[in-house]
């Protein structure tokens, strides 16, 4: 959807805009709010919302007349994710991780208080189970995958969705005092990384490194194997481990333009704003 000189159709762009404003930090937009955000007219703001809530994309509040993401945006994710989706989008970066450490590589997003296994990738060490490792859940409280992701969440937020509840104890050596798990986890933050031998199972070690996209933690990719392939070696695992994390990051950062400097984005004098309808 391009005009012959190859920049977007400006109308197609704009609701695409609009789509990728939603975010973690932004969950809702009102046209007066989204005109000021891209530099339009109230007007335009009030079609392309207005549009995209008669498509199902959004749905608006009768009260506040604010827009949310709608049941179409449902829709389409989970046709994605029915194709393969996020696995496919990730496995070729695991792939590559898993052949340069040897050990089997993971990435794993947050599944209430586990952390859900999207894909993985075996190494020349071989596979970490007789079974896909896809779909599979680990504890908040127990191992590195875990830890890497919920590390990065505010102490406030770890609060609420880990403490005062069971924790299940795998191992002699998984953690269930509350006080001493939430010294590992704050530690994340500063190390970059988190390491854990035995915790969830006690044949494996596991060093992990979260992945954020635009400031927010959003899962975290982990190396795991025996004992041996991971503690000695474990400092050298640092650098590839960061730069496959660094490409899920990149892979996974939708391309939002820059909100409007000031005023209204217009075109330069006696030129056509490009790719206009």
């Amino acid at each position: 959807m391009t005009t012959e000189r190859g920049a977007p159709l400006q109308t197609a762009d704009r609701v695409l805009q609009v789509l990728l404003a939603f975010s973690h930090d932004r969950e809702e937009w009102g046209v007066t709010d989204l005109a000021a955000e891209f530099g339009w007219d109230k007007s335009v703001s009030q079609r392309l919302l207005a549009s995209l809530a008669h498509r199902g994309f959004l749905v608006s509040d009768p009260v506040t007349r604010r827009y949310r993401l709608g049941p179409a945006v449902w829709h389409m994710a989970t046709a994605w994710e029915r194709h393969s989706g996020m696995a496919g989008l990730v496995r070729p970066t695991l792939r590559e991780l898993a052949a340069a450490a040897g050990v089997t590589a993971l990435f794993a997003v947050p599944d209430g208080v586990h952390m859900r296994c999207v894909e993985s990738a075996d190494g020349a060490a071989g596979p970490l189970r007789a079974y896909r490792l896809a779909d599979e859940l680990y504890p908040a409280h127990a191992g590195a995958t875990s830890r890497a992701y919920f590390g990065m969440l505010t102490p406030g937020a770890r609060a609420a969705l880990l403490y005062g509840r069971p924790m299940a104890r795998f191992s002699t050596l998984t953690v269930t005092d509350e006080a001493e798990l939430e010294q590992r986890m704050s530690r994340v933050p500063q190390d970059g990384h988190a390491y854990s031998q035995g915790e969830y199972d006690p044949a494996t070690a596991g060093l992990a490194v979260p992945v954020v996209v635009r400031g927010q933690p959003v899962g975290s990719l982990s190396l795991v194997g025996p004992h041996d392939r991971l503690d000695g070696p474990r400092e050298d695992l640092l650098a590839p481990l960061h730069e496959a994390a660094g490409a899920l990051t990149e892979l996974l950062t939708p391309r939002r333009p820059p909100r409007a400097a000031t005023g209204r984005r217009t075109p330069a004098a006696g030129k056509p704003a490009p790719g206009t309808d």
